[in-house]
């Protein structure tokens, strides 16, 4: 339910975007009738192949839905992309033009262009004197110019001129206005930067997978877990674009990477709960790389798949779920307490539900170190100061970000990627594994941390 609303609200959007693109592609590259119907028709089309790849998963095969949705997601992204660079395009040119008629008023206001003002006026009668002058000597050489003519008109003769091939009135022009050659370059900059970055983000930028490590100090941790690491996904979204390529490419990476447990921190399924199995697949091929196994937590996504589908997946892969929960990592030459809660959606969605931390403390010793998993970052606030670091996803590190990141303009707190502090906590979130919306990332390459605790 909520995917479809946030398709339908898309839709509206980049319908409006759409329109507003038609319109000005139209008018800088003075497009017929003709021209405009069929741009009209490309962008209808790019429009409904996101809703109809949503329809079309019941219906055709997995492959052809997966396909229809790709090119949805992808036009809407192109299309996007085209109308904000169109619309800052417009912008400038409003400032430019405002700001020369303030320029403008300022030099009237100042009487350099003022010809009423006495200053103008005597500049002005001095010159109509002037070219007074200039006409009555003009006048006074036509008889000598007249004189000449004779002499001129035989001199030429002997020089016969070629005839004068006259310009045909519609004679195309040589070089366009100026005006108009900058609407079409900023136009076509404007078309290239869409179709370019949802291109890159799709067939290069989802798939620039990186290892990142981070160190951080965990204060009471003891000094035989110091160096104990943990490697983190989230975000991974099985479903119609993360499937059994990506279940290689994580397992590899968890080889590379050499940690001692792995832990999930939500949005596992993308939003149907026909991936439940491979999410099982995927747990129970990591869970043997590292002596802990695999420790998860559930996200917002994994709630509108259906919590019990995952949970119950991520239990028959051998994972650990620490939903509410805690556990002791370690024995008794040294531990650290790991916490996870329920994603913050779930206040919403289950009576008395959502991220409960005193709930998971309960489950472990009150003087070990505390290491908390849970999927939003905007629940680092509460429990900061209670928590000696919070792993987090959700954001995907914005994972379209052409040129700027506006996920640090929306997202609450500024919590988009990488490492904050608070009230004496540290929070680390993960740009996350997978593709949500889009399949495509720019500028947020997809991650494994290597999250590496330091005895303080």
């Amino acid at each position: 339910m909520q995917f479809s609303l946030f398709v339908t609200l898309l839709t509206a959007i980049t319908g409006g975007l759409a329109f507003y693109v038609h319109r000005r592609l139209s008018t800088a590259f003075g497009f017929s009738p003709r021209t405009r119907r069929i741009l009209g028709i490309l962008l209808a089309v790019s429009l409904l192949a996101l809703p109809l790849g949503r329809l079309a998963r019941s219906i055709v095969p997995t492959g052809g839905a997966r396909m229809l949705s790709s090119v949805g997601f992808l036009l809407t992204l192109s299309l996007l992309i085209t109308g904000v660079c169109l619309a800052l395009t417009d912008l400038l040119r409003l400032v430019l033009r405002l700001a020369r008629r303030i320029v403008l008023r300022g030099e009237s206001r100042d009487g350099t262009r003022d010809a009423t003002s006495p200053a103008g006026a005597l500049v002005a009668s001095d010159d109509t004197a002037a070219r007074a002058d200039d006409t009555a000597a003009r006048v006074d050489d036509a008889p000598a110019r007249a004189d000449d003519a004779p002499a001129r008109a035989d001199d030429g003769a002997s020089r016969p001129v070629p005839p004068q091939r006259p310009l045909a009135a519609d004679a195309p022009a040589l070089a366009l206005p100026r005006r108009d050659f900058l609407a079409q370059g900023a136009a076509s900059a404007a078309l290239l930067a869409g179709a370019g970055t949802s291109l890159y983000g799709a067939l290069v930028g989802r798939h620039d997978y990186v290892i990142e490590e981070v160190a951080v100090r965990i204060p009471g941790l003891p000094r035989s877990l110091d160096g104990f690491t943990l490697l983190q996904f989230s975000d991974i979204h099985f479903g119609l674009f993360i499937g059994e390529r990506e279940i290689a490419v994580a397992e590899d990476l968890v080889r590379k990477a050499r940690g001692d447990l792995v832990v999930l921190t939500g949005d596992l399924i993308d939003n149907d709960p026909a991936y439940a199995d491979m999410l099982g697949r995927f747990t129970r091929r990591i869970a043997p790389l590292t002596r802990g196994g695999v420790s998860a937590i559930p996200g917002n996504h994994d709630h509108f798949a259906g919590i019990d589908a995952t949970v119950g997946a991520l239990e028959r892969g051998g994972a650990t779920v620490l939903r509410n929960r805690g556990q002791v990592i370690g024995d008794k030459g040294g531990a650290f307490a790991l916490l996870g809660v329920d994603d913050v959606w779930a206040r919403k969605r289950i009576p008395g539900g959502g991220p409960d931390l005193a709930r998971a403390l309960a489950d472990v010793p009150p003087d070990l170190a505390r290491v908390l998993l849970a999927h939003n970052p905007v629940y680092f606030p509460e429990a900061a100061g209670q928590v000696a670091l919070q792993l987090s996803g959700h954001t995907h590190g914005g994972q379209v970000n052409p040129v700027v990141h506006p996920g640090s303009w929306v997202l609450p707190y500024g919590y988009v990627a990488g490492l904050y502090q608070r009230d004496g906590s540290t929070l680390y979130v993960n740009r996350g594994f997978g593709v949500a919306g889009p399949p495509a990332r720019v500028n947020a390459p997809p991650e494994l941390t290597r999250i590496v605790l330091v005895a303080a």
